[in-house]
């Protein structure tokens, strides 16, 4: 079968399939936000003012948070400034990508599987991801 663009139902598809996940809801306005372990992974962030239009200066209303393993993964998501990943000055020594759910159809499901996956592993408790891997073969 061949690999086709991802969308959000694929973020929340493959981020509530991972194992001892909550979905909870943002205090604010009720933003989707995957956890393991009371740890967030992925998160759909509400407009702030440090991700905007560079045009128009609206805020973005669909950006999406997905936490990553170390400051080289971060580098390595949003060195290309053709990525659909970004972070901002917020974000800053904070182990996180940002990604407008507008440009996820620039990558593969298979990709973001493979994102949101290493989000939950940089997570997890070492147990749980161990336990995880070796199921994965």
């Amino acid at each position: 079968m061949r690999d086709r663009p991802a969308t959000v139902d694929d973020v929340h598809r493959i981020a509530s399939s991972m194992p001892h996940v909550t979905r909870v809801e943002g205090p604010k306005a009720g933003n989707p936000v995957y956890q393991v372990g009371g740890k967030s992974f992925v998160y759909f962030r509400t407009p702030r003012p440090d991700a905007f239009d560079p045009d128009t200066g609206a805020r973005y209303d669909d950006v999406i948070i997905v936490w990553v393993e170390s400051e080289d993964d971060k580098r390595a998501l949003t060195q290309d400034p053709d990525s659909p990943f970004f972070t901002t000055g917020h974000f800053d020594g904070h182990l996180s990508v940002l990604v407008r759910a507008c440009r996820l159809g620039e990558i593969s499901v298979t990709e973001l599987r493979e994102i949101i996956q290493d989000a939950w592993l940089s997570r997890a408790s070492k147990r749980r991801a161990e336990k995880w891997l070796a199921e994965q073969g």
